[in-house]
């Protein structure tokens, strides 16, 4: 193994341990994903509204970076490279005005904090690029799916439990 692959190596197994890698989602899926934002400002006034109120939470000065988390919410329209260190997925988001937002989000970047799967429609195809040519309510509908159900635990109480003897 030569050097280049030594250093990829070392990069990428503590990224493997990312909480955002756990969560399992598939193309089709409508997610939610949480990124971490660093804003760097020089004073509190062009700093965005959800920065101050982080400043504030902190107490930070007036000086140096700001960081939040920002949610996007979209259909996940390509999964590209499965697992491995360069590995990617494209989200699309109809915005205000009809307009569509496409981000392209690393699997393996620090800066992704969670995933949320919000819903999980049936989808035969590997890549839904043929969502680029809907527009308005063809779009949305083509996302809509069936909400996914999150594991309840269950908690039995002291008295219902049976003993065996």
């Amino acid at each position: 193994m030569n050097k280049l692959q030594e250093f990829i190596k070392s990069e990428y197994q503590p990224l493997k341990t990312n909480p955002a890698l756990k969560t399992d989602f598939r193309v089709g899926d409508v997610v939610k994903i949480h990124q971490m934002i660093k804003e760097i400002t020089t004073t509190k006034k062009n700093v965005s509204k959800t920065a101050k109120k982080a400043l504030e939470k902190t107490g930070g000065g007036d000086k140096g970076p700001v960081e939040r988390i920002q949610v996007f919410e979209g259909v996940v329209i390509a999964k590209k490279h499965g697992a491995e260190p360069g590995a990617s997925f494209t989200v699309r988001k109809i915005a205000s005005g009809g307009v569509a937002v496409e981000k392209i989000y690393p699997l393996y970047s620090p800066t992704l904090k969670k995933i949320e799967v919000v819903s999980r429609p049936k989808v035969r195809q590997a890549k839904l690029y043929y969502l680029r040519d809907r527009v308005g309510k063809a779009a949305r509908r083509a996302g809509l799916g069936v909400a996914v159900e999150q594991p309840e635990e269950t908690i039995i109480p002291e008295s219902e439990t049976v003993e065996k003897e």
